[in-house]
């Protein structure tokens, strides 16, 4: 396994104390805060991320600089013969398709894998490209193992507020207002490249019994007779976190469930007070 070094981004929930503990590299996912540069989880925390946001700073999303991640990967190449990239999904962000256009000068080294994961799911393909490096798969083995199950995994996500899809106009401002005064919570999904429309409830009560409702089907019709890692991400506080894990975890007892805060690339577009349940097909060796 020395010789493949694993390389993901900020997206994934890996923090940097995290990916030194792992064996990993982090590439930090960069933010504009009123114009001024910040790094994810080096020179921008969760806490003063959330602050910004609630003083309605101007915040948005950008992806890593050319230089940066080619700089990261010439420093990994000194010590490493090849590199497997997991990147935020092509479909949420152009910083998957820059990183594939830039591989191309490092033909046989560097191995870009799209596999449309973030947050809960990016993070366990980390964990999965790992395990397949100590079964002494080589770099393009890794990246085709995990492409062929690009599809297998499903997110859903309720969001507190529609302020922030009204902000990045996924919901009109009218229609934002409505839901707003009839308490609709919008609950999303992410299964392959988008983030897309799923359901409206009416409260947190009924929002959580659709994402649950939905991710039972996903066990038992898409991943029916297959082994699975269940997950929770949230942008709400850990003692609420804490509550949704415990409902998943009754719901579908037997499994291990790992939860982590939602990078701050998908918080930024739905604000804070989400939470959400993830799932990913495990990769059986």
């Amino acid at each position: 396994m020395g010789n493949i070094a694993i390389v993901t981004d900020s997206n994934s929930g890996i923090t940097q104390a995290a990916a030194r503990e792992l064996g990993v590299r982090v590439l930090p996912m960069p933010f504009y805060i009123n114009e001024e540069l910040f790094f994810e989880d080096v020179t921008l925390t969760q806490e003063a991320f959330y602050r910004r946001l609630a003083e309605d700073a101007d915040i948005s999303t950008s992806q890593p600089a050319p230089g940066d991640v080619t700089g990261l990967w010439d420093e990994l190449l000194d010590s490493y013969d090849q590199i497997v990239y997991i990147p935020m999904s092509s479909g949420l962000s152009n910083s998957c398709e820059t990183a594939m256009m830039l591989a191309a000068d490092y033909r046989d080294k560097v191995f870009v894998v799209d596999n449309q994961r973030i947050s809960i799911t990016q993070r366990q393909s980390v964990l999965d490209a790992l395990e397949l490096a100590r079964h002494g798969l080589d770099a393009r083995r890794i990246h085709d193992v995990l492409m062929t199950q690009r599809l297998e995994a499903s997110i859903y996500i309720t969001v507190d507020t529609l302020k922030y899809l009204k902000k990045g106009g996924r919901v009109t401002a009218a229609g934002a207002a409505i839901g707003t005064v009839l308490g609709i919570k919008p609950v999303l999904q992410i299964q392959g490249e988008k983030l897309d429309a799923f359901a409206k409830a009416r409260g947190w009560k009924s929002a959580k019994k659709i994402m649950l409702d939905a991710m039972e089907r996903d066990l038992t019709e898409r991943f029916a007779g297959r082994e699975v890692h269940l997950g929770a991400a949230y942008t709400c506080s850990d003692e609420e976190a804490q509550a949704w894990k415990q409902e998943i975890q009754e719901r579908f007892p037997g499994h291990s469930i790992h939860m982590d805060r939602l990078s701050l690339s998908v918080s930024c577009h739905i604000g804070p007070g989400s939470m959400a349940i993830t799932c990913s097909q495990k990769i059986i060796l």
